[in-house]
């Protein structure tokens, strides 16, 4: 491990943070009014808002609740679900700004420690964690311990970015392992001590019809991945083009046999069986079928046989391959219909996995552009109290994801009540 990804302590500066807090509303969230719909002014980025999140839809009975488990005499561990890159950060600002402003939030290492010692010192002031791969113990010490002086630690539950705005994933069992380390000491000094775990989500939606901007980014896409368009599909015919080009890509070079007339999630899980049968073997591993645990042991292995070239890059090929090609969920094929955001999702899911040349590409997968402006939704779920909580772990993320999942289902519904999405028919559906 280099000396840049040893963990080291936060170092959070008060006065940055708050003048972050300003930027981040102002540059990075909303925009500069009077310019950010106004040409040229709104096609630089930093005038029309980065993430261009326009309106930010918070009740202040959502905020209330955050607030009152946040604060001294408790400790509070916020999870909020993650369904875009960048924009995570700037809402997850936005909303601790409001509750807990001296917060430490979780960061992956690439972006804390990843560009150099002045940018390393720049993200410590903000009071950002650095989580470090198979070496998070040092994280997690600090961040109980910050938890224990009543400051709250924000991490993702979920963890890398999924890009889907509407389902929450399985979630990782860190803030609640931290929280009960949190509760048993605090129980140590106070007999009272309450720790909770507090769910946040938000969904992203255009506040208008964004078809040209997708429109423009698909084709961008099928040119740098080499894939032809056909004059009579409609956008999401074209996206789900896209990803069957791709898939037949991956089974062909698989050595399956590859069949298009087939729906995607059915080719896409038996070339999932196939891959996870050879990983098994590779790492000695019959995980019967649990793709999250034979990734884990997958993982675990690569740290433990670092000498073993040869194998190590068959592992990592196919661990790579299976994780991406998951990243495209069973959810894609439920609804009949599909919207303006999901289409943008899946655009930006396939940029970020298969566009990984030049400066365009790089920037986009650090900080994505929208297709167009829109309103963030933020829900809080009734927070989980693990001073209270009976359960097991496994039992207490069970809990939180359904809070979550509940909480993202009806801003969907609202907002689909409402008439605030623009819909097509979904080909990735089939009965």
């Amino acid at each position: 491990m280099s000396r840049i990804d040893v963990f080291v302590a936060p170092r959070p500066n008060p006065a940055l943070i708050r003048v972050m807090t300003v930027f981040n509303r102002i540059v990075m969230l909303r925009g500069v009014p009077g310019f950010r719909d106004l040409l040229p002014f709104n096609r630089l980025a930093g005038l029309r808002g980065v993430a261009n999140v326009r309106h930010i839809d918070f009740p202040d009975a959502d905020r209330e609740r955050l607030k009152a488990c946040c604060g001294a005499g408790k400790a509070t561990f916020i999870t909020p679900n993650h369904p875009e890159f960048f924009t995570d950060w700037m809402i997850d600002k936005e909303i601790v700004s409001q509750v807990s402003p001296l917060a430490a939030s979780w960061a992956t290492h690439g972006v804390v420690n990843g560009l150099g010692r002045p940018m390393q010192k720049f993200w410590l002031a903000n009071n950002l964690i650095a989580q470090i791969p198979g070496n998070s113990q040092a994280a997690k010490e600090h961040s109980v311990t910050w938890a224990l002086q009543g400051h709250g630690v924000l991490l993702h539950p979920e963890g890398s970015v999924g890009w889907h705005g509407n389902v929450v994933a399985p979630l990782l069992p860190g803030a609640v392992e931290m929280g009960l380390e949190a509760l048993k000491r605090g129980r140590g000094t106070a007999a009272d001590f309450k720790v909770w775990v507090a769910p946040v989500v938000w969904k992203l939606a255009f506040t208008g019809n964004v078809e040209p901007a997708l429109a423009k980014e698909c084709t961008y896409v099928e040119r740098r991945l080499g894939i032809d368009r056909r004059s009579a599909d409609t956008l999401p015919e074209r996206v789900h083009d896209i990803y069957s080009t791709l898939l037949s890509r991956d089974v062909g070079a698989s050595g399956m046999v590859s069949d298009r007339r087939l729906p995607y999630d059915v080719l896409q899980k038996a070339l999932l069986v196939e891959l996870s049968r050879r990983l098994g073997e590779v790492i000695s591993a019959d995980t019967a079928g649990d793709l999250i645990e034979l990734l884990r042991l997958s993982r675990r292995w690569l740290r433990e046989n670092a000498g073993d070239a040869e194998r190590s890059k068959k592992v990592s090929a196919l661990t790579e391959t299976i994780q991406r090609l998951q990243r495209l969920g069973p959810w894609a094929s439920v609804s009949p219909t599909v919207t303006q955001e999901e289409i943008a999702e899946h655009l930006k899911r396939i940029r970020n996995d298969y566009c990984k040349r030049g400066l365009r590409d790089t920037l986009n997968r650090f900080i994505p552009q929208p297709a167009g402006p829109r309103r963030a939704h933020i829900r809080v779920p009734e927070p989980l109290g693990l001073h209270t909580f009976e359960g097991s772990v496994d039992e207490a993320l069970d809990e939180l994801r359904s809070r979550m999942q509940e909480a993202i289902s009806g801003i969907v519904a609202g907002l689909d009540a409402s008439g605030g999405f623009i819909s097509y028919p979904n080909p990735f559906y089939h009965r």
